[in-house]
């Protein structure tokens, strides 16, 4: 079932001819039954009538407001217009919110795609588009997004690890949340798409590590940080020890042991590597 266009016309018009029919009705009711003329009394009770049937059909439209007419049990349509309109008589006419609306989830405790226990939550930023699927087609539309929501941000919050150290290209949850949220949003789409409910924005709110792992995951970070920082640290020796081997090879007409370029190689590196201050120390010849 999809949304479709209902009939209706300027209300405030109809409103006005409304007034004066019931005029005229009452004083051809009161004619006929004061000059005992029967026929105008039944012309004024018909009319009278006919304007009790048309005050059904008058609707009142807010801004950013719709309402879908059902019609003995058919959907017939829905006005998104605001105003004062004559639809349908005997018309039951239920109201839909077309505002911008928030859901602030709660926070989940899910495991990420490595298996670590995290905090998250997410707020959806979303706004009905098809008054037809949202009355009709689920039960209640906001129930419905809270609830596909919730079950979205657990499922997303599966598929990637809350950070890592051993990949820099791979997505994660602390390190990417753009891009976290655009598939958080494609995913509620295609969820909604069945509510007539269209999905805005959606940003994560909060992430963290659940706290029963808290400390030891922090230690895990610091560890890991620990270790591809010394990794940069060694490959840039390597390449510093390899070039001034180079440049005192091609400057210097030196011709350097395998044991002097072992020494060379390993004073450098731990010039470079060591946390503490180095000293230097004059090699002022060798014993013959």
């Amino acid at each position: 079932m999809k949304e479709k266009n209902a009939f209706h016309i300027n209300g405030y018009l109809a409103f006005l001819l409304t007034i004066i029919v019931a005029l005229v009705a009452a004083w051809l009711v009161y004619r006929g039954l004061t000059a005992d003329q029967v026929g105008l009394a039944v012309i004024g009770a018909i009319l009278l009538v006919l304007v009790a049937v048309a005050a059904t059909s008058l609707t009142i439209i807010q801004p950013n407001e719709a309402k879908a007419l059902t019609f003995f049990g058919n959907y017939i349509g829905t006005i998104r217009d605001a105003g004062l309109f004559l639809t349908v008589p005997f018309t039951e006419k239920e109201r839909v919110s077309l505002r911008v609306g928030n859901f602030n989830s709660q926070i989940l405790k899910v495991n990420d795609s490595q298996g670590n226990p995290v905090e998250i939550a997410a707020v959806i930023v979303y706004r009905v588009v098809d008054t037809a699927k949202a009355l009709f087609a689920v039960d209640d539309y906001e129930q419905f997004v809270q609830i596909q929501s919730e079950s979205a941000v657990r499922h997303v919050a599966s598929e990637y690890p809350y950070d890592t150290f051993e990949d820099e290209d791979a997505l994660t949850l602390r390190s990417n949340p753009t891009e976290v949220s655009d598939r958080l949003t494609a995913e509620l789409q295609e969820r909604l798409n069945v509510a007539g409910v269209e999905i805005i924005e959606t940003r994560l709110t909060h992430l963290a590590y659940a706290t029963e792992i808290a400390s030891a995951m922090l230690q895990n970070q610091q560890s890991a940080a620990i270790l591809s920082a010394r990794k940069i640290i060694v490959e840039g020796a390597v390449s510093i020890t390899e070039d001034a081997i180079d440049r005192l090879a091609r400057e210097t007409e030196l011709d350097l042991t395998d044991a002097q370029r072992l020494q060379i190689i390993n004073n450098i590196m731990v010039a470079i590597v060591s946390e503490r201050g180095t000293q230097p120390v004059i090699n002022t010849g060798t014993n013959n």
